[in-house]
């Protein structure tokens, strides 16, 4: 089976985010062997300068590095990524999977970002549109989207 990480920055407090995310959480287990991993994101002053962010996604860097499963295929949300259909993001994940990969993990960065370190790791850079969506709303869309590519290579009626 499958391996699926989804390493977020942050954590979850609000009710109604924690039953969406476990809700597709239970369902991904259908498909694959899927882990949340959540790290905490650096605390920075109110406003704090470039200096201070970049040191900042640099601590971040190290220890999300240090979570990203040995041979994983890394992919990171990131504005600059590439816009993918559910369709397509489904036949990203297939091409993964058929390419003898036995692990994706995929990655949601802290509210200023990701270590270029980071991105330059990564496998894939893909990109949830041109919006600014909350951190807690990110992982779920990432979660439906990844349940979503699931059920698309299952033939499941879900995406119907």
């Amino acid at each position: 089976m499958f391996d699926i990480t989804l390493i977020a920055m942050g954590k979850l407090k609000e009710p109604f985010y924690l039953s969406a995310a476990a809700e597709y959480a239970k369902r991904l287990g259908g498909y694959c062997r899927f882990t949340l991993t959540e790290l905490p994101e650096v605390r920075l002053p109110e406003n704090p300068s470039p200096s201070e962010i970049a040191q900042g996604l640099e601590k971040e860097a190290d220890a999300i590095l240090a979570r990203i499963p040995k041979g994983a295929w890394l992919c990171v949300f990131t504005p600059e990524g590439k816009l993918l259909s559910s369709e397509d993001f489904a036949a990203k994940l297939r091409e993964v999977k058929n390419a003898g990969k036995g692990s994706a993990c995929f990655l949601i960065g802290s509210s200023f970002g990701i270590a270029p370190r980071v991105k330059s790791r990564a496998d894939f850079r893909l990109s949830m549109g041109p919006m600014t969506f909350p951190h807690h709303l990110a992982r779920i869309m990432v979660l439906e989207q990844l349940y979503r590519a699931e059920a698309i290579q299952a033939g499941s009626k879900y995406h119907k």
